[in-house]
């Protein structure tokens, strides 16, 4: 007797499992994360603290694998099409300046919030035999450190910003050489596609990535350790809620004419991955195909996507900078003046890109406090927490990498109003199509003129 119609009929775990919304599937790893970290903190349960931690780790470790081939490719590949968009200098230039729009209202934010609550008066915190970084984020360090002396030591030490430089110039040469450098723009495709593919195995693997890097976080700090810094991660949680949700609403109805309801539905996806991995650089498959399935053309997508995963951080650029040196600042009784916010935000503007889409946002930090002359033993008071407060930066992050695109094009009138307004298909699955380019059959937006 066959029993194989009673094996078909049943599917197996694993086939229910990918059958599951993988939203639904990185909550339920968010919340097992909380109740196993939970119980190896009371219980004492060194094995499965340390399971968990193994588990983040790993997690992490395959990210970061990606980040060099990925941001390189990404970066020469977007360059060298821009000779096939249409005013492209143009929408480089907008885009830029749509960068600089949001961070400064974000690092307002961020000061304000500051300046109300005062995060860093009556913490008790001790600062005695706190040392300073040895790696200390000055101006010098971040304007020759944008140049490599060493193209491998460049990619085995993950400096994205050194990566970013030189996939800028090789991107350029290709424009410049024409059809002599095909087979080099060939090259760059084939690893960025393959890279890319890979990275999306990593990603459906996010639900287990989230189990541990929560679960490590409850069985290692507890909830005790966040007390002294309640009005401090408070104020980044609240005000990077008010950028993502606010800010961001209110450009894209103001300033380019559309729902920001269906921005959020198309861009959740993105979002939610970047809050629980802490990597716009891991994120940036996710955050492109949101892009093009808020109807952004696939040319322009191609460029700002990968450029805005490097440079646009209004959650660790500019809200997170700016409260911390407010409590850096109060911590060690130091009066701030307007000049010292006025810095602030000038180095949130300018140096943006110092935090090169990794996780964490330290270098950014010691270059703000560094420029106010505040003390760089201060980042060690924020180390414990910045898994917790980077959590939210990075949604930030990603959220206005993806609206800023979104905005131009709209602005710009290559925008596909029905892409955008029916943001549909599969993410997750390799084969996912690409939003329909405008041009191509979509309705283009109806935008307010550009000044």
């Amino acid at each position: 007797m066959s029993t194989a119609p009673e094996a078909t009929s049943s599917p197996s775990v694993l086939t229910r499992i990918r059958k599951t919304p993988f939203w639904v599937q990185i909550v339920a790893g968010l919340v097992f994360g909380v109740g196993l970290g939970y119980l190896a903190r009371a219980a004492d349960v060194s094995w499965l603290a340390t399971t968990l931690e193994t588990i983040g780790k790993i997690f992490v470790q395959l990210l970061k694998l990606a980040v060099p081939p990925l941001v390189f490719t990404a970066i020469v590949v977007s360059v060298a099409n821009l000779r096939n968009v249409t005013n492209a200098a143009r929408l480089a230039t907008r885009t830029l300046l749509w960068f600089m729009i949001t961070s400064l209202i974000a690092v307002g934010i961020g000061l304000g919030l500051g300046l109300l609550t005062n995060p860093g008066q009556g913490t008790n915190l001790k600062t005695e035999g706190l040392k300073a970084l040895d790696s200390k984020g000055t101006w010098i360090d971040f304007l020759t450190g944008i140049f490599p002396t060493n193209i491998v030591d460049a990619f085995v030490k993950v400096n994205v910003l050194q990566i970013v430089f030189m996939a800028v110039v090789v991107g350029a040469a290709i424009i410049k050489l024409g059809t002599k450098a095909e087979p080099v723009l060939k090259l760059s495709e084939s690893v960025l596609e393959l890279t890319q593919t890979a990275l999306w195995w990593v990603i459906r693997l996010s639900p287990l990535g989230t189990l541990g890097l929560i679960g490590k976080s409850v069985a290692k700090y507890g909830w005790d350790l966040l007390k002294p810094f309640a009005t401090l991660t408070l104020d980044i949680y609240v005000g990077c809620a008010l950028v993502l949700f606010v800010v961001y609403s209110l450009v894209l109805r103001f300033a380019a004419g559309l729902n920001p309801l269906h921005f959020f539905k198309g861009a959740w996806p993105a979002i939610q991955l970047a809050f629980v991995s802490r990597s716009s650089v891991g994120t940036l498959p996710v955050t492109r195909r949101v892009t093009e399935r808020l109807g952004v053309p696939s040319e322009y997508a191609s460029f700002s996507v990968p450029f805005a995963a490097t440079t646009k951080m209004d959650g660790c650029a500019s809200i997170y900078p700016a409260v911390a040196a407010i409590f850096v600042a109060q911590v060690y009784n130091i009066e701030l003046g307007i000049k010292d916010y006025i810095l602030i935000a000038f180095v949130s503007v300018v140096g943006s890109a110092a935090t090169a889409g990794l996780t964490g946002a330290i270098i950014m930090l010691t270059l703000t406090l560094s420029t106010l002359g505040l003390p760089l033993e201060g980042v060690g008071l924020l180390l414990a927490i910045d898994p917790i407060l980077d959590m939210m930066r990075t949604a930030t992050n990603v959220a206005g990498q993806v609206a800023v695109p979104v905005v131009v094009a709209a602005r710009e009138r290559i925008l596909d109003l029905n892409a955008y307004n029916n943001p549909s298909g599969d993410l997750y699955e390799e084969d996912s199509p690409k939003a329909v380019v405008p041009g191509q059959g979509g309705e283009r937006a109806a935008a307010p003129a550009v000044a």
